[in-house]
């Protein structure tokens, strides 16, 4: 493994049997605590997704989403825990709107975060599913102190959202808290201890359930207790494709996923390995892949009972060959949909010595999400229905009882059938562009995780635009400028780039021993860390 160091970075990978990476170093801290208890990788992914509610609520909450990809020691495992829409809802709820609503109860689906953590530990955890609460439920009764990045986004959160129903609770006193003020919320902790108790059903069957029920109700929202009854989380086969010798898996649709398959797919018919690494033409046709597969994303993806093509004819090899020979490696373009022939988020990574790996994603969508927090329950939902879209017709047009193209995306990569990385890059549209910028930097260019992570990155907003961080060569942004392109430049202290959390199985005969060893490496643009045992 090649250990390099791009000048911005101030951290190293860190090497070990187990590992645990995430965006806040409090539910790094509760994964590794679960090791040391006896647990295995799934456990200790729960144990620090379940603290994130807690310690990084500006990014996620028990009213989010979450999808998982787990690698179980003998095969890997896809697991969708994404709400549907209200039943309530239909197009005409939303006509005459040119988009949906991105905050308030219209932007409230089904939240399936809290399915996801009784799913995966009734299937491979080792503890007993109470035990993975215990560090969350300390932090939310004795209190943390707020980091720097959250605290920042937290400040953000409260100028956008401050006057939605309930948002006060994470407001006393009318503001958020400090960097390096001490936060408490006992209306959460009691919360997940009736969640830890009840193995979920309180959220979904019992008493939180009615109360989130009939919060929607006083303000005339469409969420039903029998929404949340009729949630169910569902296991699915993750989608893959072969890039370079290895395979790279994504959560099928509703998820945005396949983009970045699609733009590795679409990569391997342009001359990538021709281009020099950190080059204005390797970065020119990264992004000009990208771009073509959002253009498909956005025309074709969305639930998969409603899609008119198959995420298979999407990632078929003659029809990304096809649509690669639209793209010059030399100038900028813009790209409409192709057609195949008929036929504010947190992410962590987990692994054990007894080989198992866990891709875990969770999200309120937009930072603390629609901006609605049910009075005494801290329950912030999520406003994934802004996922959905109001043009008539359209596969991803909003619907009752129906899922959203869904942004948040765990990924993993094998190589001839074993595994090789667990990976994530959580924020909005940039993950799909940020998994094909992983996986560039570490199959490419052999980089190893912490610098794959730390790499400068590229992102297209959404809107079209292209967006560089300050740390891209001045050579470079020449280049991409004289090919047609028009990057702005980012702010040094921009969070748009996204979040990276990666752990690299290392190859046995350069560890020895039988049980698995593993490199880490966690983000330098978030508080996060990533912590061995």
């Amino acid at each position: 493994m090649k250990c390099q160091f791009p000048p911005t970075s101030g951290r190293q990978p860190v090497f070990a049997r187990n590992v645990v990476a995430t965006s806040q170093p409090l539910a790094a801290q509760a994964g590794a605590a679960v090791f040391a208890r006896g647990g295995n990788a799934i456990d200790a992914a729960l144990a620090a997704a379940i603290t994130l509610t807690v310690v990084e609520p500006t990014m996620n909450g028990i009213g989010g989403d979450a999808f998982a990809l787990v690698w179980d020691g003998q095969g890997l495992h896809g697991l969708n825990a994404c709400g549907r829409a209200p039943a309530a809802w239909n197009p005409q709820r939303f006509a005459g709107q040119a988009e949906m609503p991105k905050i308030g109860w219209e932007s409230v689906t089904v939240p399936g975060v809290v399915s996801s953590w009784v799913a995966l530990s009734e299937r491979f955890g080792a503890l007993p599913f109470e035990d993975l609460f215990v560090d969350a439920l300390r932090h939310a009764r004795d209190g943390f102190r707020v980091s720097p990045v959250i605290g920042r986004q937290w400040a953000q959160a409260v100028v956008d959202l401050g006057s939605q129903p309930g948002f006060d609770a994470f407001m006393p006193g009318g503001r958020a808290p400090r960097v390096g003020e001490m936060w408490r919320f006992d209306d959460q902790a009691r919360t997940l201890e009736e969640i830890a108790r009840t193995r979920g059903a309180a959220f979904y069957e019992g008493r939180l359930g009615e109360a989130v029920a009939a919060f929607a109700a006083s303000h005339g929202a469409a969420l039903s207790f029998d929404d949340l009854r009729a949630h169910r989380c569902e296991w699915v086969e993750p989608i893959g494709i072969d890039y370079q010798g290895h395979t790279v898996h994504e959560i099928p649709p509703n998820g945005q996923g396949i983009a970045a398959l699609m733009a590795l797919g679409l990569l391997e018919h342009l001359p990538y390995a021709d281009t020099a690494p950190g080059s204005a033409a390797r970065m020119h046709l990264e992004i000009e892949a990208m771009r073509m597969a959002f253009a498909d994303l956005q025309a074709h993806v969305a639930d998969p009972a409603h899609m008119r093509v198959s995420a298979a004819q999407l990632l078929d090899a003659s029809y990304l060959r096809e649509r690669a020979r639209g793209i010059d490696p030399r100038r900028s373009g813009s790209y409409a949909p192709g057609q195949p022939p008929s036929g504010g988020t947190v992410y962590l990574c987990t692994a054990d010595a007894e080989g198992r790996m866990v891709s875990f994603i969770q999200s309120n969508y937009k930072g603390f999400g629609s901006g609605v927090v049910v009075p005494g329950t801290g329950i912030a939902l999520h406003n994934r229905g802004m996922g959905f879209v109001t043009t008539p017709g359209h596969p991803n047009e909003v619907d009752g009882g129906k899922r959203p193209l869904h942004s948040i995306i765990p990924a993993f990569m094998t190589k001839d059938g074993a595994p090789v990385m667990a990976f994530g890059v959580m924020g909005g549209n940039m993950q799909a562009q940020g998994h094909t910028q992983m996986v560039l930097r570490r199959v490419a260019e052999g980089l190893d995780p912490q610098a794959c992570s730390d790499a400068p990155r590229w992102r297209i907003n959404d809107v079209g635009a292209l967006t560089l961080e300050p740390t891209v060569d001045a050579i470079v942004i020449e280049g991409l400028t004289a090919m047609g392109h028009a990057p702005q430049i980012a702010a040094p202290d921009n969070l748009e780039f996204g979040s990276a959390q990666l752990v690299v199985r290392l190859d046995a005969d350069t560890v020895g021993g039988p049980q698995a060893a593993y490199a880490a490496g966690s983000d330098h643009r978030r508080d996060g860390q990533a912590v061995g045992c």
